[in-house]
């Protein structure tokens, strides 16, 4: 039981290793080299958790290999864009001028059902309003609408738009962030000052967040912790 719980342990950090090194896209962004990967790996991984008679190492060392693989075929995708092609294809358009490409939609074996779904998760209404759909590389449909369906921005109406920032988390559920207090210039003595100008204890507070104009956002926990016993 021990063994099998060590060995899980293992896998496991080994996996999340393996995923960090090779990026951070979601499933739905992955490419076919990236997602052949991360599914091998994840077979992979099951054998020797499921097997403890078989060496931990016959289940590292393929692991390993896969991931040096695909940063390998990251590197000549980068260096040489026929290699690219080759593995991750090439954009198809789907819609020009509003006119659906039939050949296109054939070759990607995509019918009207899948395409006016993504559509809808586009929020488009009609054909008319789109000049290019392009179906991507990692399987995701982009939507280039004509200039007059465009919504209006505030630059267009010559709106001044008062531009407040990023805001950065300080306090994440009654612990400090030492990393965002860094990244604003920030120190914890700081943010101790501002809750005791507003006489709020920092276990209280749910969150507290900060923009680059200095305002401060705190939002108190609706209920505060337990005490140990």
């Amino acid at each position: 039981m021990v063994v099998s719980l060590a060995r899980t342990l293992i896998l496991y950090a080994v996996i999340i290793f393996a995923v960090r090194v090779m990026g951070k896209r979601q499933i739905s962004q992955m490419q076919t080299s990236e997602l052949v990967v991360t599914l091998l790996i994840s077979d992979l991984a099951v054998i020797p958790m499921q097997n403890v008679s078989l060496p931990l190492a016959g289940g590292l060392i393929p692991i390993v290999v896969l991931v040096f693989c695909e940063i390998f075929a990251s590197v000549l995708m980068l260096r040489f864009p026929k290699v690219r092609r080759m593995i991750c294809g090439q954009p198809v358009v789907v819609i020009a001028h509003g006119k659906i490409n039939q050949e296109n939609m054939k070759a990607l074996r995509m019918t009207l059902e899948d395409l006016f779904e993504q559509l809808r998760q586009k929020d488009v209404k009609s054909l008319n309003e789109i000049d290019y759909a392009i179906m991507e590389t990692n399987g995701m449909l982009s939507v280039v609408r004509y200039d007059k369906e465009s919504p209006i921005t505030p630059k267009q109406l010559k709106i001044p738009v008062e531009d407040e920032g990023l805001a950065v988390v300080l306090i994440d559920d009654g612990n400090w962030c030492p990393h965002s207090l860094m990244l604003c210039g920030k120190t914890q003595q700081w943010g101790a000052d501002v809750l005791r100008e507003r006489k709020v204890a920092l276990k209280d507070v749910f969150l507290m967040t900060l923009n680059h104009q200095g305002k401060i956002c705190i939002i108190k926990r609706t209920q505060t912790r337990r005490s140990k016993a």
